[in-house]
């Protein structure tokens, strides 16, 4: 288990070096990424009419949840979950891990759309609030995540169709310094990684 934090505490220094990277850079016409750009609804994103990832395209897809956070992040947008989604976001309290009784009920349900779409794989992201190390966060949103994934497998879904990443503080979806706002960056995001036409 130590050796596992530790590869997701390399992992996580090395995605944020490259979004450091990524930050410095700009191109001809004088454009940069150093300032992320609020997130467009998704109501604004579908009438902007962009082009869903190759490989995963389905219509009734969202392309919100063919994109890993730090995708999303990379494109200037923020990690929206569709309201209508089977696999919704779970959300934990303040330094916790634990599934409550909500979370247990999202994730059953979940698994039953899992279970009935055996082609659909999907890779778990464990994310965290502002508070805290990077390296603490990094380390927490790895239990978040091992937490939804353990659970999933318990209730029939084989481990093998589930991956997860955590990204600690470093993709908030909301950056407001109140507890309104912190409670909706500790969360679990999922994310379909493969699997036939279907709503995720």
């Amino acid at each position: 288990m130590g050796q596992h934090l530790i590869n997701q505490a390399i992992y996580g220094s090395l995605v944020m070096a490259a979004l450091a990277l990524s930050a410095c850079a700009s191109s001809d016409q004088g454009k940069t990424n150093a300032t992320v750009r609020p997130a467009p609804s998704s109501a604004a994103q579908s009438r902007a009419g962009a082009p869903k990832p190759q490989g995963l395209a389905s219509e009734n897809l969202g392309r919100e949840q063919d994109r890993s956070s730090l995708d999303a992040l990379r494109d200037g947008g923020a990690a929206n979950t569709p309201s209508d989604s089977s696999m919704k976001e779970v959300y934990f309290d303040f330094d916790q891990y634990n599934l409550d009784s909500d979370d247990r009920a999202t994730l059953r349900a979940s698994a039953d759309w899992l279970k009935k779409n055996p082609s659909a794989r999907a890779q778990i992201e464990g994310h965290c609030d502002e508070r805290g190390t990077s390296e603490y966060n990094l380390a927490l949103g790895a239990k978040r995540a091992q937490a939804a994934k353990d659970y999933l497998v318990s209730l029939g879904v084989a481990e093998n169709r589930l991956s997860t990443i955590s990204y600690g503080e470093e993709i908030p979806v909301c950056r407001d310094a109140l507890e309104s706002c912190w409670r909706k960056n500790r969360r679990d995001r999922f994310v379909r990684t493969s699997g036939t036409k279907g709503t995720f």
